[in-house]
């Protein structure tokens, strides 16, 4: 069985990734899988060059196939914050709990019209020899005014997908990635890595 490395220290996002990777048929493994790995700064202005960082230095420190997210929350009233800085929206150590109560508090006087959102990801695949290529998902909804649901993670109790009409905290696993800006990211990654077995790549 190959093996490819998910270039994430997030066991929640490594869980999602997992499920979502079910149809390549390879051992994931995670940067946990390397003793002393650190994972690069993120310094990118966008999702789309984060992603490629965290994939090359995965396939670097391992010598395999690399698999990178980078994806967030981009909110219409705050020009497309929290954006690349979704995860430390609320400072450099903030938990998910943080950043939803400061996203909640920039909100906090704009109208339900003007509460729309996007969630987006970037997923990078580097392979030794081949470069690296990139893989974009979006899913629309809007912000509410309190978490709803137990499941997921980050701000995903506080976007009502405009697919589901329910939070993304609040859909099942199947539900969510079938409509999810990971999950649409990942089914194209899926289609190119499908065509490259059959072309003989």
């Amino acid at each position: 069985m190959r093996k490819v490395v998910l270039a994430s220290h997030n066991p929640k996002k490594a869980r999602e990734l997992r499920r979502l990777l079910k149809p390549l048929r390879a051992e994931l493994l995670t940067f946990g899988d390397f003793p002393g790995a650190t994972p690069p700064e993120e310094t990118g202005r966008t999702f789309a060059e984060n992603a490629v960082v965290k994939a090359l230095y995965a396939m670097e420190l391992s010598g395999m196939a690399a698999l990178a997210d980078d994806s967030g929350l981009m909110a219409d009233a705050l020009d497309g914050a929290p954006g690349v800085y979704s995860a430390r929206f609320a400072g450099p150590d903030a938990d998910d709990a943080a950043n939803n109560r400061l996203l909640l508090e920039r909100l906090a006087a704009v109208p339900e019209a003007r509460r729309g959102a996007k969630f987006v990801s970037v997923v990078a695949a580097a392979v030794p020899g081949q470069g690296v290529e990139t893989f974009t998902g979006e899913a629309r909804g809007r912000i509410l005014r309190a978490p709803r649901g137990e499941n997921g993670f980050g701000y995903d109790p506080l976007f009502l997908s405009d697919d589901l009409g329910v939070t993304f905290a609040e859909a099942g696993d199947a539900e969510k990635n079938r409509v999810s800006h990971r999950g649409r990211a990942m089914r194209a990654f899926l289609e190119w890595a499908e065509l490259r077995l059959i072309i003989g790549h």
